[in-house]
């Protein structure tokens, strides 16, 4: 067989195929990740990067395609780098996800889950309601480029439409970058922050110079027209204000608990909110709260499970690393009649201690959702309450996470140095299209 000819084997967590060159004797020589390519295909390929034990490629031939394999719904698919997976089928993708969050609890974690629950489905398209959007004047097309970027490139990909993005927001790419163009500034607004709410859809327009009174006459008029909020951030993120109209607010809702949380556009909120009511309503039914416990919520952000929480057990603790954000979900809790049931503090849960977790008290329950970082000092110091305070520890802890690595290391410290089984574990397809992991996993106190 050539050696620009290869059998792909397997997916990795970029969605890339893996395959063997093999050496003289027949046995396996070196990696090569195939973009494009899929498991059980042989495909051509050539190779962009090249390193001692492996190779990156992009395919160039199919020569035997996957029964998984369809065709891209987005037109701009071979460019644009917001998917990485359209041309596998969805519940291949999901497939593919499950063996990704199963194989990292095992060669990172050294631990298996008791049981795999079943993973959670949510719309496949049209789901994005955050998205950051590039901006870029490209003097040789003499046009504004708003979009994604494109694979593995700093250029902003020339996309007219988004298939992840709702219908109404990728009507309106288009006639934005004609905005974009009109105005006397386009050379320095180098992005728009996009949040989708329940009855309002926001852009923030990050701007480098003050608009000038035809610039303000465009944007009102396209918001009229296209029923957005403006929003303009002239600094960091903190600095974004809204600008017209003024109302109504940025919300969305949990029904199945009777909460509205209200937010910024600049705010992290999950970016299918679809599944995100999903996730919520499975998080509590697996930390099965009763009446009477106190709970601990870390890493409670705004408020996304703090608040479900409060309508199911005795006291909720909500616990995140900026005073900002705890003032702002204890203004939520109250807006919601909750602030009775729920407290909020401010702590570095990335330096937290087994002296920290002692001052706390006793937890009945704890849901712990960090960002990509995961838990470990968390994680370490609910070992070091093992050994000093094992009265302590909550009876079941429910780890929601956005990456398998660091899920999976801190599930071998939960295993192997708390006291913890890892009872059940699945992933959330919150990303549908993309390689994104988000996962869910329950560990229970022996």
């Amino acid at each position: 067989m050539p050696d620009n000819i290869i059998d792909i084997e397997s997916l990795d967590m970029d969605a890339r195929g893996v395959g063997h060159l093999h050496n003289e004797d027949g046995t396996p020589g070196k990696v090569i990740f195939v973009e494009g390519a899929l498991p059980g295909e042989r495909v051509s390929f050539v190779t962009f990067k090249k390193k001692k034990n492996w190779e990156a490629a992009r395919m160039t031939e199919l020569h035997r395609e996957s029964s998984m394999r369809v065709k891209p719904r987005c037109v701009h698919y071979d460019i644009c780098g917001g998917c990485s997976m359209q041309h596998l089928e969805p519940s291949a993708q999901v497939a593919i996800k499950q063996r990704v969050l199963e194989d990292s609890l095992w060669h990172i974690g050294k631990v298996k889950s008791e049981h795999m629950m079943r993973p959670l489905y949510g719309p496949t398209w049209g789901y994005r309601y955050r998205a950051r959007l590039s901006v870029r004047h490209v003097k040789k097309k003499d046009t504004v480029l708003v979009g994604f970027h494109e694979k593995k490139s700093a250029f902003v990909a020339d996309m007219g439409s988004c298939q992840i993005l709702p219908p109404h927001v990728s009507k309106m790419l288009l006639p934005l970058r004609e905005l974009i163009g009109s105005l006397s500034i386009f050379e320095q607004m180098p992005q728009i922050e996009l949040a989708v709410g329940e009855n309002v859809t926001a852009m923030v327009l990050r701007i480098m110079a003050p608009l000038t009174p035809d610039d303000e006459v465009k944007l009102k008029a396209f918001a009229e027209q296209w029923t957005i909020q403006w929003w303009l951030q002239v600094k960091g993120p903190e600095t974004a204000v809204p600008y017209y109209p003024l109302e109504p607010q940025l919300h969305y809702l949990l029904p199945e608990f009777g909460v509205k949380m209200p937010f910024k556009p600049v705010d992290f909120t999950q970016v299918n909110h679809h599944i995100n009511r999903v996730l919520v309503v499975k998080a509590l039914r697996l930390l099965d709260v009763q009446p009477e416990d106190r709970v601990a919520d870390l890493f409670c952000g705004l408020g996304n499970f703090t608040l479900p929480l409060a309508t199911r057990g005795r006291a909720v603790v909500g616990i995140e690393g900026s005073t900002t954000l705890t003032e702002r979900a204890l203004e939520n809790a109250r807006a919601n009649g909750l602030s009775d049931k729920t407290s909020f503090s401010t702590r570095n849960l990335f330096e937290v201690t087994v002296e920290d977790l002692i001052a706390l008290d006793k937890f009945d329950r704890m849901l712990i959702d960090p960002p990509r970082d995961g838990a470990h000092a968390l994680c370490l110091a609910l070992a070091g309450l093992r050994q000093a305070r094992p009265d302590l520890l909550p009876k079941r802890i429910v780890y929601v996470s956005c990456s398998p690595a660091t899920l999976a290391r801190d599930a071998g410290i939960l295993t192997l140095e708390a006291g913890y089984t890892l009872s059940k574990a699945g992933v959330v397809n919150m990303f549908p299209h993309t390689s994104h992991v988000e996962s869910m996993a329950v560990f229970d106190l022996n």
